[in-house]
């Protein structure tokens, strides 16, 4: 955290504002030779106090960083404040002892008698930045939930891939069903899980997470559209356990790396693309997308990494413990995606 002016303000500030509190005003006016001594001494306690008890705060930051650990680390700040503030204030009054003994005692009540005193700008000092950094916390978040919003807009209009208002899209899906003769079952199911798509799509628009048994749904159907297509060049394996199932993720992430295992590899009767997704007790954490690596060589324009990088931007946002991970053994293109 930058704050070389909160301190340059803040310390003086706190020093000048001790002294008014501690010394009447009327020997202020009389003497002001004493008011200069009086804050000079409260300058050299407080700016030790805070720097100490400020790096304090932000050793704990660096090692209970997460929201989660707010409460571990705030009990934490009280204890070792409470004894750095004590060892502190015992050897910063060793000097003082020597120039002014008879104001600065070191017998054991003097002693107690400051540190209870000193204890007092302490928690000032440490109530300031913890409540400066839930202020930047929270100015954070807001961007991070207006930066998430506009990523998964954004991710649904690729996935739509169409200027069409999916709301009149799937009205006329569903008009259309009606219309195909009913002894034409295979139109009439390809027609229905159309619309099932843009059904999921339209639930899941503005939600930062769904669970991954839904999107898995979504991409079961998403996948028979595309057998229809494919048939036998396509081979599909889908085993997640139900423990998996039950987390949650981006919606339309594991659709989109679907998709893109589609659009850039080859699928033919010689060389069957083979999609796999699987959770596995090795990395119960993550969903692996993983296809086999045989890329295009022509009919569509190379991968520009968009929808991997809109990925991987919205679970940053989403603070997720693990990062979007890829991997690429011998032949194959593997994708781990964070169960949230």
């Amino acid at each position: 955290m930058k704050d070389r002016r909160f301190q340059l303000i803040g310390i003086p500030a706190l020093s000048i504002l001790i002294v008014l509190l501690v010394t009447p005003l009327h020997r202020l006016l009389a003497s002001p030779a004493d008011f200069f001594i009086n804050w000079a001494i409260s300058l050299y306690f407080t700016a030790a106090l805070w720097l100490g008890n400020r790096a304090l705060w932000a050793w704990l930051l660096r090692r209970l960083p997460h929201v989660s650990q707010t409460a571990q680390r705030l009990w934490a700040l009280v204890g070792l404040s409470v004894l750095f503030t004590a060892a502190a204030t015992v050897v910063l009054r060793v000097p003082l002892h020597a120039v002014l003994p008879s104001y600065f005692s070191y017998s054991l009540p003097a002693q107690l008698q400051a540190i209870g005193f000193n204890l007092l700008p302490t928690l000032v000092v440490n109530t300031l930045y913890e409540s400066r950094y839930f202020f930047e916390q929270w100015k954070a978040n807001l961007l991070r939930a207006d930066q998430l919003a506009r990523a998964s807009t954004q991710a649904q209009l690729d996935a739509l891939q169409s200027q069409l208002d999916p709301h009149f899209l799937f009205n006329n899906l569903n008009t259309l069903s009606a219309l195909i003769e009913p002894g034409n079952a295979p139109a009439q199911q390809f027609v229905e899980q159309l619309a099932d798509m843009y059904r999921y799509v339209l639930l899941a628009q503005g939600q930062p997470t769904v669970p991954l048994a839904d999107e898995i749904a979504f991409v079961e159907t998403y996948l028979a559209l595309h057998k229809a297509r494919f048939r036998d060049n396509l081979v599909v394996e889908i085993c997640l356990p139900p423990a998996a199932l039950a987390r949650r993720v981006a919606p339309l992430s594991v659709q989109l790396l679907v998709e893109n295992a589609l659009k850039h590899n080859v699928a033919s009767r010689e060389h069957p693309l083979h999609l796999r997704l699987t959770a596995t007790p090795e990395a119960p954490d993550f969903i692996l997308i993983e296809n086999t690596l045989r890329p295009r060589s022509a009919g569509l324009a190379p991968g520009t990494g968009t929808g991997l990088a809109n990925v991987r931007q919205r679970y940053q946002l989403l603070n997720a413990a693990h990062c979007v991970q890829i991997e690429q053994p011998e032949g194959k293109f593997v994708v781990k995606l964070p169960l949230l």
